[in-house]
C-alpha cells in the first residue's frame, strides 16, 4: 500500500483558508468547492475532507458546541493553528495568495469589500485580498445570515468590525473581531445605536426616541434576542467591551 505523503505548508496554508472560509457543515467530500481544491493540490476530496475535521478538532468554538472533528490532527496542524491565531495579517495573506494562485484568482477579480485602500498599488492589492479573507471568514461563520435580523441575502450583508479597523491594526483581520450583519445593522452598530453584551444579548441605545415604526421594528425590537451563535469565531468579549465603552451610545 502506498504511503500517505505529508502535507507540505502550501498544502496546509490553502487548508487553513478553506477552513476560515467554509461552514462546518460544508466540510465534506461531496462539496464542489473541496472537489475543485483537492484535484489542484493532488488530493482526493476525502483527504482534504478529513484535514478540514482535524482543524476542527483543534477549534473550541467547535467542540464547544458539542460538534466534534476527527481527532487526527497533526502536530504541523497545531503549530498552523497557532501560527493563524498569532498574526491574522500575516496568515491571511499568504493563505489567500496560495488559494488564488491556485484558482488562478487576480487581484483585479476581488471584490472590494470597504473603502480602505492605501496608497501604492501593493498596499491596494494586499488590502483587498485581508479584506476578502476577512468577509468571507465572518459572513462563512454565521453560514451567511445576519446574525441579528436572520437576513441571509449576502449581497446586503457586512462583514463589521467590532473594533473598528483603525483602531486596532493587529485584529483588523482576526475573524473573532467580526460579526455578519445586514447593511442596516452594521450601520446602527458603527455609529453606536446598538451593542452586543457578553451573554450575546442585543442592547439598544436609549438615546433615540423616535417614534417611526421602521426604527421600532428593525432597531428597537430587538432589544433583549440573543444573537444568532456563529459556527466557529465567536466575538471576542474585549473587542464587544471595547466596542460598548467607546462607540455604543446608552
Amino acid at each position: 500500500m502506498q504511503k500517505r505523503k505529508n502535507w507540505d505548508r502550501q498544502e496546509l496554508v490553502i487548508a487553513f483558508g478553506l477552513y476560515c472560509h467554509m461552514s462546518f457543515g460544508k466540510m465534506h467530500s461531496r462539496n464542489p468547492d473541496i472537489i475543485k481544491v483537492a484535484k489542484l493540490i493532488d488530493r482526493t476530496p476525502s483527504a482534504l475532507a478529513m484535514k478540514l475535521t482535524n482543524i476542527a478538532s483543534l477549534d473550541p468554538e467547535i467542540i464547544s458546541t458539542g460538534r466534534k472533528g476527527l481527532s487526527g490532527a497533526s502536530n504541523a496542524d497545531k503549530k498552523m493553528w497557532d501560527e493563524m491565531h498569532e498574526n491574522w495579517d500575516d496568515f491571511a495573506l499568504e493563505s489567500s495568495n496560495a488559494l488564488n494562485q491556485l484558482l488562478s484568482v487576480q487581484p483585479a477579480d476581488l471584490p472590494d469589500t470597504d473603502n480602505y485602500i492605501g496608497n501604492t498599488r501593493t498596499t491596494n492589492v494586499e488590502v483587498r485580498i485581508g479584506q476578502n479573507f476577512f468577509r468571507k471568514s465572518v459572513l462563512s461563520a454565521y453560514n451567511d445570515t445576519c446574525c441579528i435580523s436572520g437576513l441571509s441575502i449576502p449581497k446586503l450583508l457586512v462583514a463589521s468590525h467590532i473594533v473598528p479597523w483603525r483602531v486596532d491594526a493587529s485584529n483588523r483581520l482576526n475573524p473573532s473581531n467580526g460579526l455578519c450583519l445586514s447593511m442596516l445593522h452594521d450601520k446602527a452598530f458603527d455609529i453606536g445605536m446598538i451593542a452586543i453584551q457578553n451573554d450575546m444579548t442585543v442592547i439598544t441605545s436609549k438615546t433615540i426616541t423616535s417614534q417611526d415604526s421602521f426604527f421600532k421594528a428593525a432597531i428597537k425590537s430587538y432589544e433583549g434576542k440573543r444573537i444568532a451563535h456563529p459556527d466557529k469565531f465567536q466575538p471576542n468579549l474585549d473587542f464587544l467591551e471595547y466596542h460598548r465603552e467607546n462607540i455604543f451610545q446608552p
